[in-house]
């Protein structure tokens, strides 16, 4: 039986792909990542995929006609690798309706706040601006509203200080465990 082929779309440093890729690699998640798709050609994401063997795809949306052209090229690659579900891991894109229609339900992203609060891109810095003590994180299926998808799983910690830099690596930590756990609810199809 073949395993669960994932695609990891990311634009930053690639810590929560480096987490899927280990957890494939150590038997904590029964799948295989066959690709990784980064919206920025000089992001570190594509340093990781290098170094894991992935392969990868990187691209500038402005060299596009539309987010429709390179969603459409993306959704063939997916296609051509029988990718079985996408895990955006800080792909700081929109999703449009050529992936949306195409892979409907399996397409997940993982957001640092726990949704429905704190949507949008500075998620961290909005919660520690309002005066929260209990900050998350949340997986969820992704749809065409922004963070709106239906809610897979959220984890917490209580924080009290002020150090964004220490509380993002506080929640990266949930997030690779929290992707871990999600990713198995896929595969297993109990959601």
């Amino acid at each position: 039986m073949r395993k669960t082929r994932l695609a990891v779309f990311a634009s930053g440093s690639g810590s929560n792909y480096e987490a899927i890729v280990e957890a494939c690699r150590d038997g904590r998640i029964d799948a295989e990542v066959v690709l990784l798709v980064c919206d920025k050609p000089g992001a570190k994401v594509l340093e990781r995929a290098k170094r894991y063997g992935t392969e990868s795809f990187a691209f500038t949306p402005k060299e596009f006609e539309s987010r429709e052209a390179y969603e459409s090229v993306i959704a063939d690659m997916l296609d051509e690798r029988e990718v079985d579900f996408v895990c955006l891991a800080g792909y700081m894109r929109i999703v449009g309706k050529v992936l949306l229609s195409r892979y409907e339900q399996r397409i997940v992203n993982i957001h640092p706040s726990l949704l429905p609060s704190f949507k949008g891109a500075h998620a961290i810095q909005d919660a520690v601006d309002y005066g929260v003590k209990i900050f998350g994180v949340t997986t969820h299926f992704v749809d065409e509203t922004l963070d709106g998808g239906r809610i897979i799983d959220q984890g917490a910690i209580v924080y009290e200080g002020s150090d964004i830099e220490e509380l993002t690596n506080l929640i990266h930590n949930i997030e690779h465990k929290l992707y871990v756990k999600t990713i198995n609810k896929l595969i297993s199809n109990k959601l």
